[in-house]
Parts: structure tokens; sequence; C-alpha cells
């Protein structure tokens, strides 16, 4: 079976450019895994590429037809926001490698869910005080900036990625991504080497 690797990270670490740039590159040979979400879409993304979106009906419509893999719900300063993958036919095939984004609790359920010899944890770090600039720049270039649910998923991230839950996932590696060059050559040889040692078994 073809391995699912799961970018994890806290909010401005990078992951959605380093998601970007390992589908691009190709060296893996890895396949997108579109998942799904109820929150608002924002500017720039389109429905289907970064996300599908839903509503609380949709989420709720997948889940009784027992096709949720794994979900994760937000109590945003703008109500409840749910991210969720589907096995919507998207993890069909069987020899080729998956690439996703997800939490601690995300990785843990898709392990449930696949195996966890199938799924590769990629876990990305960055000093606090970076990824807070990352974060409200990106926040300022919003058509109607969000700066508490910014400062709400900072400060959350402390929680969600705290040591013993790395521990407790079995997490060993990580990657900061001080250097983006650098960074994503280590990811690349890490990935290749898990993909390349599940084959030769």
């Amino acid at each position: 079976m073809g391995k699912i690797i799961c970018l994890m990270g806290k909010s401005a670490t990078g992951k959605d450019t380093i998601y970007k740039y390992l589908l691009e590159d190709g060296t893996c040979d890895l396949r997108k895994v579109v998942p799904y979400t109820t929150r608002p879409i924002r500017q720039g993304e389109q429905n289907g590429r970064e996300y599908f979106y839903t509503d609380e009906a949709g989420y709720q419509c997948l889940k009784g037809q027992g096709k949720v893999v794994e979900d994760r719900a937000y109590h945003t300063v703008h109500g409840l926001w749910r991210y969720f993958m589907v096995d919507d036919g998207q993890f069909q095939e069987a020899r080729q490698d998956f690439l996703v984004i997800g939490t601690l609790e995300a990785y843990q359920k898709l392990q449930d869910y696949f195996g966890r010899e199938r799924v590769v944890p990629v876990l990305i770090e960055l000093e606090d005080g970076i990824r807070l600039q990352r974060a409200l720049d990106r926040e300022k270039g919003q058509d109607q900036p969000r700066y508490e649910e910014m400062c709400r998923r900072f400060l959350a991230d402390s929680q969600d990625f705290a040591e013993d839950k790395i521990k407790k996932a079995g997490i060993s590696v990580r990657f900061c991504n001080d250097d983006l060059e650098k960074c994503l050559a280590r990811i690349k040889d890490y990935i290749l080497a898990c993909c390349r040692l599940d084959r030769e078994m």
C-alpha cells in the first residue's frame, strides 16, 4: 500500500508552502488529497483546491454515511469551524503515495483508519516570534482580517502541539523551517527513504 505523508505543525510554520513545493517538485511523486472544511473561504482560495468548502449540514451528512476519516472542530470567535478528511475515492490507488496537511490528532486518526504503518509524520517547526509575524502579515492581506481568530489559533497551538502529545504520537523526527531550501531537502530525503523502505519490504 502507498504511504500517506502527513504534514503537521503550528500555524504559520510554512506548511502550505512546503506542501505546494512537494507536490510541484515531483521528486517524491506525491498525490494531493483535498480535505473539507466548514470555515469561510479565504481570499485567493478556490473550492476543490485548498479545501472542499461545505457547511454543518454537509458535514453531518458525510458523517452519517461513515465517510469521515478524521475531523477536528474549532470553536472560533466566528463560530464552529470543522476541518475533516473524507474517504471519497481520493485514496483508492493502492500503490500511490499521498500528501495531506493535518494536526497531531488528525495524524493519529489517519493511523487508526488506514493503519499505523501506512502514515508517515512530517512535523514542521519554527520559532514562535517568526511564526507570529508571518501570521500577522498573512492576516493583513485579507479583505476582512480576523485578528481575534489569528490570536486564538496561535495560543491554541501551544496545547495542540505540546511536547507530551508529540511524544505520545511517537514522532521523533522534526524539521525546522528557518531555511526553506534546506528544510525541503531534508523532508524530501526523509519521504523518499520511508517510501523506498516500504516498497523493499
